[in-house]
């Protein structure tokens, strides 16, 4: 009897032939590595594929962010110009101008009533033949700085003349 077990199918080896015969996979151990295969390439193709998926949505939200951006940037832009706008409508000097073209004059002395109860100064009524043109030093400056948009002496709202004088 020997010590190596006879294998099936095959005859029987003996010394350093049958140590090398049990390092070769039997036909049953070639059909367990098929599975073992199958698994490690379905597991690849889905990593693949999970990849693929990934990338596109990340280039989607890519897209998605470049476009909120330039909205972002017209909302900035009109926002900037509306806060122009209101700063020009809200400047001393506007405000005094569209008073005028509304028909209001600057206001009398005033009178304040004291803590005790008294009054302090001489009230009076406001009146366009005595109310004096006065500008805020803000927009004396400005007004220095501009050309005047009307000629002097003509109504507010006027178009100027481009007509020079003498001729």
């Amino acid at each position: 009897m020997s010590r190596e077990p006879e294998l099936k199918g095959r005859p029987e080896l003996k010394g350093r032939a049958a140590r090398l015969a049990r390092l070769l996979p039997t036909g049953r151990a070639q059909a367990a590595r098929t599975p073992f295969v199958l698994l490690v390439v379905l597991l690849l193709g889905g990593g693949l594929i999970g990849l693929l998926v990934l990338n596109s949505a990340l280039s989607e939200g890519a897209f998605r962010l470049d476009d909120l951006q330039r909205a972002t940037k017209n909302l900035t832009d009109e926002e900037q110009a509306l806060q122009r706008d209101i700063d020009a409508y809200s400047a001393p000097d506007a405000l005094q101008r569209r008073a005028r073209e509304l028909g209001m004059v600057p206001g009398g002395d005033p009178a304040f009533l004291g803590p005790d109860g008294k009054v302090r100064g001489v009230p009076s009524t406001a009146s366009a033949a005595r109310a004096p043109l006065v500008l805020a030093p803000e927009a004396l400056a400005t007004a220095t700085a501009a050309p005047p948009t009307t000629a002097p002496g003509a109504a507010p709202g006027s178009v100027p003349s481009t007509a020079t004088p003498g001729r």
